[in-house]
């Protein structure tokens, strides 16, 4: 077995096929658990003693970043086609499957990744299991079905595109990474999806949803041995071969902020801004100080940018600050809705907020909100197996590290107000980007003499 640290996971890449490992048992009785399949696909599991639920996960290590352009919104495509009907099952006998046990079934796609997840009670498990492992596995992709389900894609882009709000995020993730492939609409665009064929779709499925590239998890109510075998039941005509666990995504993103401003002219009563600061990535070990950072500027109705923005100056009704973390990057991100002729006020208040972070550093006061906050959020979410198994699938897929709850409580309580103070400097010392929706033509409608930008 690899040598690894504490709390980091050992490799599934270093397990023998067929056999199962003890990852790590908690003092309320909980028990993780990991079995690699044949093929190279791993079954990872959290036993949650006198929990009545099971959510379970199928995550494919595959999301809109790793699409040719040419071909943006696949990864989306694909996730929306594979409930549409499987050799065995039509579209509405999937979700008839889990409405019949009460249960509830879903799917996301990301930039990294893609998951299809359920959530019933513990007895149901099998039919979770049979329903989605079916979809991943016997999908179909019928013609009529990729044309009807064109449509609907095409539908859920005009509505984002209604969405002022959503313009103005999608706007900062473009002017952060440009033409790069984290810089590609998860939803792809009307061109992509309208020139979209359903042979490359399904080529684009049959390269990625593979057993190496496939996590199966599940936390609540589940025995570790009886979800194994009900995965290789679902999985059987894919487990074949001595093929390892897909490796870890390697850095790809190079450079820094790409466009300064990146703006969309609306005709609107309320303009939407969101900035954008370069930030960590997923495993960079200062992510509890930004996660600090992150609560303290914009995490609450305490947090600064509320206090200042909303209740002292009456600026926006919704302003709040967010953090997002890549494999190989990240940035922390701002975001004001506010009527269009205060745009530039609002923009010199978010410069001082930042500025003052970085020059002076929270108080003690804001540092124990904070880690109240962080710490409650945390131990809050063991309640719900659906957090459980986000996190336990995302430590195989993503991190690959499984801190204790203890531990990560250790960690936030660990963090030190000069810490948050150097890395609020290091990121808002940094150049950023700006994406606002609203009735301008030109930057310097909304800038004034420049005030607020770097």
């Amino acid at each position: 077995m690899a040598k690894h640290t504490r709390w980091s996971l050992p490799s599934a890449r270093s397990q023998k096929i067929g056999t199962t490992i003890t990852l790590q048992k908690s003092p309320d009785g909980a028990v993780i658990k990991r079995t690699v399949l044949p093929g190279g696909l791993r079954v990872i599991s959290e036993h949650v003693p006198a929990m009545r639920s099971v959510s379970v996960g199928m995550w494919v290590n595959v999301g809109s970043r790793d699409e040719e352009t040419s071909v943006a919104g696949s990864a989306h495509f694909l996730e929306h086609l594979l409930f549409k009907g499987t050799t065995s099952k039509t579209a509405l006998e999937i979700s008839s499957a889990i409405d019949r046990v009460g249960g509830e079934m879903n799917a996301f796609t990301g930039k990294e990744y893609t998951c299809f997840y359920s959530r019933v009670l513990d007895q149901d498990l099998d039919v979770a299991i049979e329903t989605l492992s079916d979809m991943l596995v016997h999908s179909t992709i019928d013609k009529k079905d990729f044309e009807a389900e064109r449509q609907v894609i095409l539908e859920e882009i005009a509505m984002r595109d209604d969405d002022f709000a959503d313009i103005a995020h999608e706007g900062l993730v473009q002017a952060l990474f440009g033409k790069q492939d984290l810089g590609r609409p998860i939803l792809g665009t009307r061109s992509t999806i309208t020139k979209s064929k359903r042979d490359v779709v399904w080529n684009f499925y049959k390269h990625h949803y593979k057993p190496s590239q496939i996590v199966v998890a599940a936390a609540g109510g589940v025995d570790h041995m009886e979800l194994v075998k009900l995965v290789k039941k679902g999985f059987s005509p894919l487990l074949k071969g001595s093929s390892l666990p897909a490796k870890a995504r390697s850095a790809k993103f190079q450079g820094k902020v790409q466009h300064q401003f990146n703006i969309a002219k609306r005709t609107s009563e309320q303009a939407h801004l969101v900035l954008g600061y370069p930030a960590l990535a997923r495993g960079d070990n200062r992510r509890y100080q930004l996660g600090m950072l992150n609560t303290i500027l914009g995490g609450g109705m305490s947090s600064r940018l509320f206090q200042e923005i909303r209740e002292v100056r009456g600026l926006a009704y919704t302003t709040y600050a967010f953090a997002q973390s890549f494999s190989d990057t990240g940035y922390l991100g701002i975001y004001a809705g506010f009527q269009p002729q205060k745009a530039h006020e609002v923009l010199n208040v978010i410069d001082e907020v930042t500025t003052a972070l970085a020059v002076a550093g929270p108080s003690d006061e804001e540092l124990i909100r904070a880690k109240g906050q962080m710490k409650g959020s945390l131990v809050l979410g063991q309640e719900d197996s659906s957090s459980r198994m986000n996190r336990i699938a995302k430590a195989e897929l993503a991190t690959g590290e499984l801190p204790s709850v203890d531990e990560l409580l250790r960690r936030i309580d660990s963090v030190s107000v000069p810490q948050v103070q150097a890395i609020a400097r290091d990121i808002f010392g940094s150049k950023q980007a700006i994406s606002l929706v609203g009735p301008y033509s030109s930057v310097r409608e909304f800038t004034g003499s420049k005030g607020g930008l770097r």
